[in-house]
């Protein structure tokens, strides 16, 4: 707390001294529960309330710039423990978490201390902060981005992962280049785009000689834009290093990994059309070989999120896919990567057209699939062959279908109907353990607008399903006063299986200027949150929550 009152201190002399020439900014952060007993989903079960039934996580940023140097920190503290679902490093922990100082001119941009950068779609290397996730990978060291030319430029990266309040085992150092070719030859018809991503990882293999220190990926990338089409392709290959299960060496046996995905799409007034294909073997890549497979999704070095379509209602959330890059030879568990797809279509029929109506209406599709790399498995020498794409075994498969509509200046709704079969094994595991879960889903949306900035907003929603806890039935009304202030409540109610548990919920929040405080009481469904296709897992729980957001 000294070190933190400290700099503060220094930060804030500095704005007094020089704030004619300098700006100083920053936020804070509040997110805290008060868990209650609760019978009817028995909770707690375990050990939840070991740290008693107060958690919280808090963040203070602070920053400061003048002329061409910024430099800030990120005080954090999770006390008496952190909420229920993140990792366990952070519980009791408080202090200065991150900190940072940056130079930037028209051509160069040099950063020391901790820093988030990404190459290329983060396939090869992405450090970002999400808080709602429980992740920042920061890197701390040092990051420069030089501009070479106006169609070229390299960004070099040199540090360890932040791992909580400490840093990771392994060191990581890399390169990235960008060059745009339409530009560097003045073709105007084509847009090209080259890139290509150098990032290793060094760590002490210990007694051990059979592991190597370093483990290299290198990845390239092209894209194109030609009229109304686009299109892009990146590759990525790992060197080899052994795999880890449970944070334990299986064996001494090394494995290389690839990934590759191809983007295509065409867009013009009115309509989108997107597909992705990727495929992934063996890979996961950590800045600690023995962090591989932990479910809080720290110390991971690459972006690797589920790609299907990010839905928000409280039923398309039950079932969600998490990507499964790992390999894994086991006795229980066989799998090497995954191999998928994922198509949207995007329409907008015209305003005053026999079915576009007064205002207009949107339609979007989706579908996905995703099945695991089709290979052969010989457990007891470690040993696996899989083919490019094959037969694999189904873990996802999802079509949905969205109408939106305005009826009137006041009136508009959406409609959402949504297909899914998914692997149980992926949401709680060993995948190809315990079958098929297939449900539908279908959601009604209405809202409507009042006077004086007013307007409530009713949601009807319904999954059918004969497997895991069967049918459910959920309602939200929100009811908006104005842009300030909101109120809510929400049921969700699985009356087609055991238990037949209503997951209750009600609060609202509140916003003035650059402070906003919300607030919500109920029960949290267990299982996975997912936050851009990356998800961590929140066990069942009641309680207070309370949130408040400042900015400055």
């Amino acid at each position: 707390m000294k070190k933190i009152i400290f700099c503060a201190f220094i930060l804030l002399s500095t704005v007094t001294l020089a704030q004619d020439n300098g700006y100083f900014y920053g936020g804070l952060e509040s997110n805290s529960q008060w868990l209650q007993p609760d019978e009817g989903i028995d909770f707690p079960a375990s050990n939840e309330f070991e740290d008693g039934q107060f958690r919280a996580n808090n963040y203070l940023q602070l920053n400061y710039s003048l002329g061409n140097f910024t430099a800030g920190l990120q005080y954090e503290s999770y006390l008496p423990s952190a909420l229920l679902g993140y990792a366990p490093i952070y519980d009791g922990g408080n202090g200065i978490a991150t900190y940072y100082i940056n130079y930037k001119n028209d051509n160069l941009d040099i950063t020391g201390g901790y820093f988030y950068e990404q190459f290329g779609s983060g396939l090869i290397f992405r450090s970002w902060e999400d808080r709602q996730l429980g992740i920042n990978n920061a890197l701390r060291g040092l990051r420069f981005k030089f501009d070479v030319t106006e169609y070229f430029d390299l960004t070099g990266i040199y540090g360890q992962q932040r791992n909580g309040f400490e840093l990771s085992e392994g060191t990581i150092q890399g390169v990235d280049a960008n060059l745009d070719v339409s530009d560097a030859l003045k073709i105007e018809e084509v847009d090209i785009r080259l890139g290509v991503s150098y990032v290793s990882r060094f760590q002490d293999r210990g007694q051990n000689d059979t592991i190597p220190k370093n483990v290299n990926a290198v990845g390239g990338r092209l894209d194109l834009v030609f009229g109304n089409f686009y299109g892009g392709v990146e590759a990525i290959a790992k060197s080899k290093d052994a795999i880890v299960n449970e944070e334990r060496l299986v064996s001494n046996k090394l494995y290389d990994g690839t990934a590759l995905q191809v983007n295509m799409g065409y867009a013009q007034k009115g309509l989108g059309i997107n597909g992705t294909f990727r495929r992934l073997e063996n890979f996961s890549f950590y800045s600690d070989r023995f962090a591989e497979g932990n479910t809080f999704n720290q110390q991971i070095l690459n972006y690797v999120p589920a790609l299907t379509k990010q839905q928000d209602y409280l039923l398309t959330n039950i079932y969600v896919y998490n990507a499964q890059p790992r390999l894994i030879i086991d006795s229980s568990d066989q799998r090497s990567g995954e191999v998928g797809t994922q198509l949207d279509v995007f329409y907008s029929l015209d305003k005053g057209s026999p079915l576009g109506g007064k205002y207009g209406t949107k339609i979007a599709v989706n579908f996905s699939y995703w099945g695991g790399l089709d290979a052969e498995y010989n457990v007891p020498n470690k040993f696996y062959k899989a083919k490019f794409i094959g037969k694999g075994p189904r873990l996802y498969r999802d079509w949905s279908a969205e109408i939106k509509k305005r009826w009137t200046s006041k009136f508009s709704s959406v409609i959402t109907f949504q297909d899914i079969i998914i692997d149980k094994g992926v949401t709680s595991g060993p995948i190809g353990t315990q079958g098929d879960i297939t449900a539908q889903i279908g959601v009604i949306e209405g809202t409507y607008r009042l006077e004086k900035g007013a307007s409530i907003r009713a949601v009807a929603q319904h999954l059918w399903s004969k497997k895991d806890r069967g049918n459910w039935a959920a309602a939200v009304i929100e009811y908006n006063f104005n842009s300030r202030l909101a109120i809510y409540a929400a049921d969700s109610y699985n009356y087609g299986g055991e238990g037949k548990i209503h997951y209750y919920n009600f609060g609202g929040s509140y916003s003035k200027g650059r402070t906003r405080v919300g607030m919500n009481y109920g029960r949290q469904r267990g299982g996975l949150i997912c936050v851009g296709g990356v998800c961590r897992f929140v066990p069942e729980n009641t309680g207070l929550s309370a949130n408040i957001v400042v900015s400055f």
